[in-house]
């Protein structure tokens, strides 16, 4: 336990060198945080302006492992300029798109960046792959990987609007580099079996192709809309299912409190 929260300590760094926020030479608008701009504006403004980010969740190994081998099936496919059996399961008319820059578009930290002139932002986001039609059209995919009962379907619950607006800021950064973008994108589904009779060393997936078709047309309003707020001095108003906004306010009122409370005794003791 000692180890853990040892490791904790040093993973979660609070104070933000300020050359990587708002303003500094650092700084850019990635797309996690356009979809955390869309979640709760606060917590945006805390970590944009103020420097201060939400304690982020330990990576999800198994779901970049999987990430991964995608990668290296698509890959093989690109250098060779043919199809991946799934597409021809799906009946999709397309191949992995060869493109020098398809690393780079795929790194963290890096991805497909565009300046918006609008606001000056460097936008950027990193892609899982992407692939291209015959009609000189690139189309955006994005592996995904889950254990559910049943098989995958429509992305109706109300999480998968961050999977959609995902996918949309990936099609509004190839737009603004220049390319022909396909609306409808694919989500590459993964669903690990867990009623297998044993573990074996193995889990079996079954590989779902999701369609969708994505609509970009709100991005460069919002990209206003995020200028405004981080050129105001003014700390926007929380979400309200917002639990990081929640926890922050409970805890610094019980803070406060307690502070109050042995504030007030050690008077009364000098008394």
């Amino acid at each position: 336990m000692l180890q853990y929260v040892l490791y904790m300590s040093n993973y979660y760094k609070p104070n933000r060198n300020p050359n990587w926020n708002y303003g500094g030479g650092r700084w850019r608008l990635s797309r996690s945080k356009i979809d955390l701009f869309m979640n709760c504006k606060r917590c945006f403004y805390v970590d944009n302006k103020l420097g201060t980010a939400r304690p982020a969740g330990f990576p999800f190994n198994l779901n970049s492992a999987v990430d991964a081998l995608f990668k290296k099936e698509f890959d093989v496919h690109r250098a060779n300029g043919d199809k991946h059996p799934i597409m021809e399961q799906y009946g999709i008319d397309a191949v992995p798109f060869e493109h020098t820059k398809m690393d780079t578009w795929r790194e963290n930290f890096e991805g497909v960046e565009t300046k918006h002139e609008p606001t000056g932002f460097p936008v950027c986001g990193a892609v899982d792959d992407v692939w291209v039609n015959p009609a000189g059209e690139l189309i955006v995919v994005d592996y995904k990987s889950t254990s559910k009962e049943g098989k995958i379907g429509a992305l109706e619950e109300d999480w998968h609007i961050g999977y959609k607006r995902q996918m949309e800021i990936y099609q509004w950064l190839l737009r603004r580099n220049g390319f022909k973008v396909s609306d409808t994108g694919y989500f590459v589904y993964a669903n690990a079996d867990a009623d297998a009779k044993a573990f074996d060393r193995k889990l079996e997936f079954e590989v779902t192709i999701i369609p969708y078709v994505g609509k970009a047309d709100w991005v460069d309003d919002t990209l206003l809309e995020i200028k405004k707020h981080l050129d105001s001095e003014e700390i926007p108003k929380a979400t309200e299912d917002c639990d990081y906004c929640r926890y922050r306010e409970a805890a610094g009122k019980k803070l406060l409190e307690a502070h109050t409370n042995l504030k007030n005794k050690k008077q009364q003791k000098l008394l």
